[in-house]
């Protein structure tokens, strides 16, 4: 399955969450590239949009492959894999430190003038526009269960078999469109996938 465009993919999306349509479901995109998805999706099924931050521990060497993530409260998760590309306790302190620098100032630009949604006790659809290995989508669900909401979905358009299989745990349902064994990046299943600006996510969470 190949999505045009994010916005192709989000409006797919909508058909398969159409039984949360009218529930004000909130939607949550992982910056940057799934706010204008969530924005579509919240849009389409009565519910709103707002960002759950997460940011990938990066590898040693290679800043593209994630080793792990961390959420806002510095909850981190780990692949089994870390240590042996080079993520010694050190190096993964460190790149947590800076990453979470990152999730304090985006928070600051994103939502100057009001506090995250409170997902308690609401239907909390956590959206991203795919997923590799993972580890940012489950920092990002193991932050949201602990605000106890009443259901946590985890939608994408496309994901890797074992990657949803390790994903599940963390959520009460796993929406997914495409998930193909011949996997590389995320990237390869949209014919048109541009990086999304600090500035367009800012304008999408004020028109929100």
């Amino acid at each position: 399955m190949i999505f045009r465009d994010r916005e192709d993919a989000a409006r797919r999306m909508v058909v398969a969450l159409e039984q949360y349509r009218g529930q004000n479901p909130l939607v949550l995109a992982i910056p940057r590239g799934a706010v204008p998805m969530a924005k579509i999706i919240a849009d389409e099924l009565g519910g709103e949009v707002d960002v759950v931050l997460v940011r990938k521990l990066r590898a040693p060497g290679n800043p593209e492959f994630a080793i792990g993530s961390v959420d806002e409260s510095g909850w981190t998760y780990l692949g089994d894999y870390a240590g042996r590309v080079g993520g010694s306790a050190q190096y993964i302190e460190a790149e947590k430190e800076a990453q979470l620098k990152v999730m304090r100032e985006r928070r600051a630009s994103y939502t100057p003038i009001r506090p995250p949604h409170d997902p308690a006790g609401r239907i909390v659809i956590v959206v991203d526009d795919g997923l590799a290995t993972g580890s940012t989508m489950i920092a990002a669900l193991h932050a949201l269960r602990a605000k106890s909401p009443k259901k946590l979905i985890c939608a994408v358009p496309v994901a890797p078999p074992d990657t949803l299989a390790k994903v599940k745990p963390y959520a009460d349902e796993v929406v997914c469109l495409s998930a193909p064994e011949m996997f590389y990046a995320v990237g390869q299943f949209y014919a048109s996938f541009p990086q999304v600006s600090d500035e367009e996510v800012i304008r999408l969470l004020s028109e929100a």
